[in-house]
């Protein structure tokens, strides 16, 4: 688990590690104090936790360790917080209509052939060649490579993708361990360790999965803490169910306050589950009227960044467009 969620003073080890290597003056080299000696100097060491203190050396941090552990505990939750209720950017635009891709895993596709995300919209259009015409054979609208025609081709395809370290064909293979899909065994723990793999080369939607299986002891022991904390890393991430599950879960732990924030977050994202759980609030007194209405503003306005013809063409046909 990555210790930027997990950072308190009493799991950490003083070492000269814990001691950043960069100096505590300024580019015009002032000089500071060390908070346990008050030695002055121009080369100290910030705490690496909080940013707040320098020090000398190791020996200074142990011994100053009593007296700034709880201000160095409350500065390490407030930087947190501030991390973790920043407003994610947008995804990205579909690389062929360039419009902002849908945030649901519906309203997109993925392509083993070339490892674009396309919108729902271009992959139910129909593709024309270089001279305009039609292609009638179901074809890739970027690359125009034509799709697999069986599961065989389109996994030979994924694992060309995974060779190529590509984190979304990565979490795929994950999914498939965990599911027991496509050819794969069953396996939890081998599906942790793909899904690890995806999240640290950044693709958040790996981290809900951890989450989910921490949450439910698949492959490990339930443990709510550290489903909570991937969940985190997954909504830090711009994943907007990783985000209306922490929302839950603080509405569940009667911290309301907490819940609005991450509901209005996910809410922006295009999530409509977390506009209802807000209305609901509402209802119950538990959210004001003012952030009920702020929180319908901004779905109308993620709906108004993700409308066009072809998708509304895509959903009106209800079909499945993800082809493998």
């Amino acid at each position: 688990m990555s210790t930027t969620l997990d950072v308190s003073m009493d799991k950490m080890n003083i070492s000269d590690d814990n001691i950043t290597d960069e100096t505590a003056t300024n580019k015009d080299n002032d000089v500071s104090v060390c908070a346990n000696c008050g030695k002055e100097d121009t080369d100290l060491k910030s705490c690496t936790a909080c940013k707040l203190v320098k020090y000398c050396n190791r020996d200074c941090q142990i011994a100053h360790r009593p007296q700034h552990k709880k201000e160095c505990r409350k500065r390490v939750a407030e930087l947190h917080d501030e991390k973790l209720f920043k407003q994610p950017p947008p995804e990205e635009d579909c690389p062929i209509c360039f419009t902002q891709i849908p945030s649901l895993e519906t309203g997109s596709q993925y392509m083993t052939c070339c490892g674009k995300l396309i919108c729902s919209g271009c992959s139910h259009a129909p593709v024309y060649d270089n001279q305009g015409n039609k292609v009638e054979e179901k074809t890739c609208p970027f690359c125009r490579i034509p799709i697999p025609s069986s599961y065989e081709e389109a996994m030979e395809g994924e694992n060309k993708r995974v060779d190529l370290g590509d984190p979304i064909a990565i979490c795929n293979h994950g999914n498939n361990y965990r599911d027991g899909s496509y050819g794969f065994p069953q396996d939890h723990t081998k599906a942790l360790e793909v899904w690890h793999r995806a999240g640290v080369l950044g693709y958040a939607d790996a981290y809900l999965n951890i989450g989910y299986a921490y949450q439910f002891g698949r492959g490990v022991e339930v443990d709510k803490k550290k489903a909570k904390r991937y969940w985190e890393l997954a909504a830090i991430g711009g994943n907007i169910v990783a985000r209306h599950n922490l929302g839950f879960m603080e509405m569940e732990a009667g911290n309301m306050d907490r819940a609005v924030r991450h509901y209005m977050i996910a809410t922006r994202g295009g999530y409509s589950n977390s506009l209802n759980n807000i209305k609901e609030l509402y209802s119950e007194g538990d959210a004001t009227k003012e952030d009920y209405m702020k929180a319908l503003k901004l779905y109308q306005e993620y709906l108004g960044e993700i409308k066009s013809p072809q998708r509304d063409e895509a959903a009106a046909a209800r079909e499945d467009y993800r082809y493998f």
